[in-house]
């Protein structure tokens, strides 16, 4: 197998102005320096003339660059910003959805070179970022040429595919549901986009050290495999204390590298021993994980417990030099992740969701638990209003419909005060575990193990259960 390359969605715009930094071909001519291009009815207007697409092709693929102005980064997150980027290889230009695409085309060890400095400090440790770069590149090769999303919505009897066939025959025809998942259906012409949305990748804007292009180097080519097959290696900034299944997030297929477990390793903790004293007439309600007992937050009463008190895991840390080997300046402006608290008054929250879902549920009543998976995190939620009731879901569909950009998590609980004698609640107290969606690797807690010795091998087999580290291509 040959190192492929990979076509990056940057710049979504009906104009886009760009500079080439060094010699660029196409058409048969080299060109440089500032270029703009403007969207016109359905085409590109470039130098007076339309074109259907453009290539700019770099001399030298090894240091000509190009750069980007105005390109927005942390889209709807609510660090959200616009900075000028510059990256190596190709720009494609093409025609999309009435306006402009800039696609950078590039070779996967380079763009990984960039995905590294870009989702976390290019002063992390080794270890962890020579994990990072497996994840990375296993993630992508998995997902290449892929376009998976889903759907399943339920009013009265009207009924869509589902996936999860055992909701869908618990449904009345009194109730109605809304299950959504969201992967890379945008990305029909292109294989991943430049945001969180895939992974973060600024290109060469962030200065990447030598410890990062060594950390590429020493994993070349390197992959997560299970099965025969590339693993479908998902990364979250931190996992709350315990993993997430990829089957309550997204498509009902469960992964066996991705499942339940604790991330903590070593002795059980108080934790654990209180849980297990605790469900000692229960044994289906724990289950062991590298050497600690995870209690089954599936459950209600053990999510409750879980989110509102603080377990030790690798990722409940303050530690400021662990932290910023994971987050970069804007991802710092968030200070509580691993436990934290939002509050909303009755009208905040029932104009949020109007806004978030564009569905008028009248002032809101309830927000109900119907469905958690195994960190505890929320896949169903009923949300109860005067004027209508529906079940949301998956995770991610929770966490839009709940902020003005994307809730921490959907690992909550809800408390309701100043309520009115006709049951309306004055305000809503969330309180919540963890940051992202939780499945694969917790960055914060790799961060961690990386400080306390671990090496990349140990870290990766901690977050993909059973998976090997292979060798694809040189």
């Amino acid at each position: 197998m040959e190192e492929p390359k990979v076509h990056v969605g940057i710049l979504f715009e009906p104009q886009i102005e760009f500079i080439l930094l060094n010699p660029y071909r196409i058409n048969g001519m080299e060109i440089s320096g500032k270029q703009v291009v403007t969207y016109n009815e359905g085409r590109i207007l470039w130098n007076g003339r339309l074109y259907d697409e453009l290539l700019f092709e770099p001399v030298n693929e090894a240091t000509d660059a190009f750069e980007l102005l105005d390109v927005t980064i942390g889209i709807n997150f609510h660090w959200e910003r616009k900075e000028d980027q510059r990256f190596l290889g190709a720009l494609k230009i093409i025609v999309e959805d009435n306006k402009l695409t800039g696609i950078n085309v590039i070779h996967v060890e380079d763009y990984l070179t960039s995905v590294i400095s870009s989702e976390m400090s290019a002063t992390a440790s080794l270890e962890l970022l020579k994990a990072h770069a497996v994840i990375s590149r296993s993630w992508l090769l998995a997902n290449l040429g892929e376009v998976k999303s889903g759907e399943l919505r339920v009013e009265s009897s009207m009924q869509r595919n589902n996936p999860d066939s055992t909701a869908n025959s618990q449904l009345s025809t009194l109730n109605s549901q809304l299950i959504k998942w969201y992967e890379r259906d945008a990305h029909t012409r292109f294989d991943v986009c430049a945001d969180d949305h895939c992974q973060r990748y600024q290109g060469i804007t962030r200065a990447s050290t030598e410890i990062v292009k060594q950390a590429i180097a020493a994993t070349r080519g390197q992959l997560l495999m299970s099965d025969g097959k590339i693993c479908d290696a998902r990364f979250s900034k931190c996992c709350g204390g315990a993993f997430e299944e990829f089957q309550y997030c997204w498509e009902d297929i469960p992964h066996s590298y991705l499942r339940k477990q604790r991330d903590w390793k070593g002795e059980a903790t108080s934790y654990e021993l209180q849980t297990t004293s605790a469900m000692q007439n229960d044994s289906a309600a724990f289950v062991t994980g590298s050497s600690s007992l995870v209690a089954d937050l599936t459950q209600e009463p053990e999510a409750i417990r879980w989110i509102r008190t603080s377990p030790p895991a690798f990722c409940n840390t303050t530690d400021k030099k662990v932290l910023s080997q994971v987050l970069n300046n804007y991802d710092q402006e968030t200070t509580d992740f691993y436990r934290w608290k939002v509050e909303y008054t009755q009208d905040e929250l029932s104009a949020l969701i109007l806004k978030r879902s564009g569905v008028d549920y009248g002032q809101i009543i309830d927000l109900i638990p119907v469905a958690r998976g195994t960190s505890g995190r929320l896949w169903k939620l009923k949300i109860v209003g005067t004027k209508k009731t529906l079940t949301i879901g998956k995770e991610l569909e929770i966490r839009r419909t709940l902020s003005t950009s994307h809730l921490y998590s959907s690992a909550f609980v809800v408390d309701k005060e100043d309520i009115s004698k006709e049951g309306i609640p004055g305000r809503f107290i969330l309180t919540g575990a963890g940051w992202g969606h939780g499945v694969g690797l917790c960055q914060i807690g790799a961060a961690v193990m990386g400080e306390q010795g671990y090496k990349y091998d140990a870290i990766l087999l901690h977050y993909y259960i059973g998976a090997s580290i292979d060798k694809l291509y040189e």
